[in-house]
């Protein structure tokens, strides 16, 4: 059975969720400390939410008429260029930081990644749902 594309609109619904449940475990590492559990978990939410942000902006690009992106630094140059993101530098650290988080990367990258994640993305991910929630309402 063929399944229908998503939409822009549910492409951003599915960000704003997973956004929701990264917030929920930043909150949890702020009340409980950071644990191998907790910090896996925070590692896989962020991937995952980068992941559905780019998603998001790449329905929302489309449904204006221009062509597939051939990777998430194009999708990201053209969201800076739209004003749907503030930060284009720290987007792009974004996906440097996904890629260095594999498991062949030390430990001591992977403690710099969830502080990355605790103190910056997590606020690039905020001002995204901000500005792409008031460009789908206009």
């Amino acid at each position: 059975m063929k399944t229908q594309p998503l939409n822009c609109e549910q492409c951003f619904n599915n960000f704003q969720d997973s956004l929701s449940e990264l917030q929920e475990v930043i909150e949890e590492i702020n009340l409980r400390g950071v644990n191998p559990k907790n910090e896996q978990h925070l590692h896989r939410s962020f991937e995952l939410t980068h992941e559905l942000a780019l998603n998001a902006m790449s329905e929302y690009f489309r449904k204006q008429g221009r062509p597939p992106y051939s990777g998430s630094r194009d999708i990201t140059l053209d969201a800076f260029n739209e004003e749907l993101i503030d930060d284009g530098k720290g987007w792009l650290d974004m996906i440097i930081c996904r890629i260095k988080a594999t498991p062949v990367y030390t430990e001591d990258v992977h403690k710099n990644v969830s502080q990355n994640i605790l103190k910056n993305y997590i606020h690039l991910f905020e001002n995204f749902e901000k500005k792409m929630k008031m460009a789908l309402d206009q």
